[in-house]
């Protein structure tokens, strides 16, 4: 559980990170975003690994700037930030995933405002806030704080590659990206890296793999292939 690995996994990541969203204001009221309605069946699996998630807020706001679940990541410039944590998953062993796990008493389903408050320049958006937790936190930790805790200090450890220059690279590849992630992290092996694309070759999401014990791990699956094209839409500001 994650609640076991927390000190390790602190310890190993406590690095300071590059500012992702020097604009960011938290807004002094914030109420606690709706319970995630489920998206699938209830699963209930032993962990194996797990996968942190990084989206590519560019990419998604020129796909979804217009949502009004986007606004709090993307406005009239387009995105207002680079990377983002979507989440940090619990994996399990072949290709499936524990998810919409019971949530542990005292803990609810409803992530608390302040909690959700406390998210917003890591994870903009109340809504992912509350389907994270409901989907994929409950099955890792006893409450929402120490599942957003734990996400946000691996998030905020990594060291992140200066993607205006990649955005600006002739033929960059997926390797490129890879390559350019683990040298700005020498603890992350290469493998641990892996990338998602959208339509277009673009960058849509970077996933970094660890153990079960939150130490970086080759990933099961790598996503994109390092020859494949990769295309970086710039941050709006």
């Amino acid at each position: 559980m994650i609640r076991q690995a927390a000190l390790l996994a602190l310890a190993l990541f406590a690095r300071p990170v590059f500012a992702q969203a020097p604009s960011c204001q938290i807004p002094d009221h914030v109420t606690a975003p709706p319970i995630a309605v489920p998206d699938g069946p209830a699963r209930n699996l032993p962990i194996t690994h797990y996968v942190l998630a990084l989206t590519w807020a560019p990419d998604f706001c020129a796909t979804h700037g217009a949502t009004a679940d986007a606004m709090p990541e993307c406005d009239l410039h387009g995105a207002r930030f680079g990377f983002v944590l979507h989440g940090l998953w619990p994996d399990a062993a072949h290709g499936t995933w524990p998810q919409w796990c019971p949530a542990k008493a005292p803990a609810t389903l409803q992530v608390p405002a302040d909690v959700t408050r406390g998210m917003l320049c890591t994870t903009p958006s109340p809504g992912l806030i509350a389907h994270e937790w409901a989907k994929h936190g409950t099955c890792m930790a006893p409450r929402p704080e120490v599942y957003f805790t734990q996400s946000a200090a691996m998030f905020h450890a990594l060291h992140l590659p200066d993607m205006a220059a990649l955005s600006r690279r002739a033929h960059l590849t997926a390797g490129d990206l890879r390559s350019a992630f683990a040298e700005a992290n020498p603890l992350y092996p290469r493998a641990a890296i892996g990338v998602a694309t959208g339509e277009g070759a673009s960058l849509q999401e970077v996933h970094v793999c660890f153990d079960r014990r939150l130490r970086p791990a080759a990933c099961t699956d790598r996503g994109t292939a390092d020859t494949a094209p990769l295309r970086i839409v710039p941050q709006g500001r």
